[in-house]
């Protein structure tokens, strides 16, 4: 099968969907793989890195589509969209219940569109997990910038077990991978945590790998009775393949204090913070009411390198299959079809 990998178009999205060995994996399996120019860039590797086991480079963004299989990233922007075709296969990280308009041209121009975040294992989401840890991580990060004064923070300094005066206090609504990793590391530079989610089993996980968080099962009246102390919020709510449910009411977020930062994992998803819009990398943050919002929708191509090789090793041994024409039989890729021929498939979609 002629597989093709576009560059990423996104603003400031660095990550490539396959890697130079990812690549050569394919290639050795009978596959022909073309690369746009500069595809890999942001994330180390050159053109060369990818010639030299076998890709063909193309310069023309419409020779790229002329593949049987695109691979990417994120989302295509209107340019890709325009150049696709029927019977074709896109794999790549969709979040259509966010984007109706990329969902109605794919049904327009009929292709077959598998979405990394809803292919799904034993009920869990392999080509998600790994993104969103790295985006949980992040979102600290993230948090303790905004903080800061230069950012019309708080100047609150949110981690430091010396910190006998301020100790910072973070609220993570989500217990998921992503809130999971954000708590763990929030937890790690000396803040204290509370994490609410839905489903103690969740909950009862992440205590078992750090006892200093304050997990307990989702009440709003607690969350309510807490925001005044919190210093950052972060919110991390995942509905698989649906817009994410609004878990903090913008009532809610004027209890906050000045300067204090609320950052939304979800954003991809429509976002769990009522009236949040969305962020980017050349500005991941607005200020409204005295308050820093920051919603990247691609908040892992910050760090495109690392992104890169947990999301290539991820989606490799699916790409492969699909290139191996199996889609009609594996039941773990048709987990991933959003749409096919036209036709909504996924039951998230078809409820939007």
């Amino acid at each position: 099968m002629k597989i093709a990998i576009p560059r990423e178009r996104k603003t400031l999205e660095g990550r490539v969907a396959l890697t130079p060995d990812a690549v050569e994996l394919l290639i050795k399996a009978g596959h022909e793989l073309i690369l746009e120019h500069d595809a890999g860039l942001n994330s180390g590797y050159q053109n060369q890195d990818y010639q030299a086991v076998g890709a063909k480079i193309v310069e023309n963004l419409a020779d790229v589509y002329q593949a049987d299989l695109i691979v990417k990233v994120k989302e295509p922007m209107p340019e890709e969209l325009a150049l696709l075709k029927p019977q074709q296969l896109l794999f790549c990280y969709l979040h259509l219940a966010a984007y109706p308009h990329v969902l109605t041209a794919l049904l327009q121009q009929q292709v077959t569109a598998l979405a990394f975040e809803t292919l799904t294992v034993n009920h869990r989401l392999p080509l998600l997990a790994p993104m969103s840890a790295v985006a949980g991580r992040i979102a600290v990060q993230l948090a303790i910038q905004y903080l800061q004064k230069n950012h019309q923070g708080a100047g609150v300094l949110l981690g430091g077990h010396f910190n006998i005066y301020h100790r910072g206090k973070v609220l993570v609504l989500g217990a998921g991978v992503a809130g999971s990793q954000a708590a763990l590391m929030a937890s790690a530079l000396g803040a204290e945590v509370f994490v609410f989610d839905k489903s103690l089993e969740a909950l009862d996980a992440l205590y078992q790998k750090d006892s200093n968080l304050q997990v307990q099962l989702f009440d709003e009246a607690k969350i309510t009775q807490l925001l005044p102390n919190i210093d950052a919020v972060i919110g991390a709510v995942l509905i698989k393949g649906a817009n994410a449910p609004k878990v903090l009411s913008i009532a809610q977020q004027q209890l906050l204090a000045k300067g204090r930062v609320i950052v939304d994992i979800a954003i991809d998803q429509g976002g769990c913070i009522e009236g949040i819009a969305a962020t980017d990398w050349q500005q991941p943050a607005y200020q409204k009411n005295g308050l820093n919002y920051i919603a990247v929708s691609n908040m892992p191509a910050a760090v495109p390198r690392t992104a890169t090789q947990l999301l290539s090793q991820a989606i490799t041994p699916y790409v492969l299959a699909l290139a191996n024409e199996k889609l009609a039989t594996d039941e773990i890729l048709q987990t991933a079809i959003a749409v096919q021929n036209g036709k909504i498939i996924h039951p998230a979609l078809q409820k939007n």
